[in-house]
């Protein structure tokens, strides 16, 4: 497991997720068990990495002295293909209902998630 990669990539660059195997339910935060009906052991996938702006928000101002070099940035909730809604980094610009394609980029010492306008 690359220690760069941030805790949510499962040791990857992927965009790991979990779906009930009792209900169905997909959910993004990991868990023993299913937050729709509590069944124990849902089974891990990793995302397309495609999914559509929800919200967007510019940062201009760094929370740490860390993420200083890279303002502005772009913050974003994105709906992904798979079901889920997750908070990620996106490229300036990007608006509600965008299409768009995860890769991984450096932020503040680590790998994360990053969107990008679809073509």
């Amino acid at each position: 497991m690359s220690e760069d990669l941030a805790d949510w990539t499962g040791g990857e660059e992927a965009i790991v997720f979990q779906t009930c195997t009792a209900c169905g339910h997909v959910q993004y935060f990991h868990r023993a068990f299913c937050a729709a009906c509590g069944t124990g052991g849902p089974r891990e996938e990793r995302a397309s990495g495609r999914g559509t702006v929800y919200a967007a928000s510019l940062v201009c101002r760094a929370a740490t002295p860390e993420t200083r070099a890279h303002v502005p940035y772009n913050i974003l909730l994105v709906d992904c293909a798979e079901g889920f809604r997750m908070m990620a980094h996106g490229e300036n610009g990007l608006s509600i209902g965008d299409a768009v394609t995860a890769s991984f980029r450096p932020f503040a010492g680590k790998l994360v998630p990053y969107f990008t306008k679809e073509p």
